[in-house]
């Protein structure tokens, strides 16, 4: 009786194990989202690069199939929008530093001034201090305000970010699905 070799192994179980994967990676994707704090770091640039390096390594795009469609577009939908999420994360960082790559319509304009209304409260709150020295002050001043800007537009960088992780889930949809259309059409069937 003839053992199958491990790299051969029937494409149910393949596509499953995939799915596992896809499943997984968002779980860690939804983690890291969830658990950010405050401003968006260049660490979660990493964490999103590498998250979508174990997906595109590990976990292959749902392969279609004939019969009932649904399960496939289910996975599509699945991996698309991990591979979405973890873009996004992966782009928080930028979005929120760089203007021009997220213009946030409405919003971005008013972090400047609460980070100057926020300079003037911690003045307030150590004008006793003032006399004694004025570059401390000065320093709690910058930090304070540095920060409340920085919340701020972590804050509306977090409210736009799903448009973006939808439009590359929905770019990355689209383009796996047209690359299946094309390959049944020209009958070609994928290596093991």
């Amino acid at each position: 009786m003839p053992v199958d070799h491990p790299d051969h192994r029937p494409e149910a179980a393949q596509d499953a194990a995939g799915r596992a994967g896809t499943a997984g990676i968002g779980l860690s994707a939804v983690l890291a989202f969830a658990l950010a704090q405050g401003s968006w770091q260049w660490f979660a640039t990493y964490i999103g690069v590498t998250l979508l390096a174990v997906i595109v390594s590990s976990c292959r795009p749902p392969t279609r199939t004939a019969g009932p469609r649904s399960a496939y577009l289910r996975d599509l939908t699945a991996y698309s929008l991990v591979i979405g999420l973890c873009a996004a994360i992966a782009l928080a960082p930028m979005l929120q530093r760089w203007k021009w790559l997220l213009p946030m319509p409405g919003t971005r304009a008013g972090c400047p001034a609460l980070g100057t209304y926020e300079s003037m409260r911690t003045e307030a709150a150590l004008a006793d201090l003032a006399a004694r020295d004025t570059a401390s002050l000065s320093q709690a001043r910058h930090t304070r305000s540095h920060e409340a800007v920085a919340d701020c537009l972590s804050a509306t960088t977090t409210l736009w970010l799903p448009v973006y992780a939808v439009g590359v889930a929905a770019l990355v949809g689209l383009g796996v699905w047209g690359f299946g259309r094309y390959r049944s059409r020209r009958g070609t069937t994928e290596p093991a």
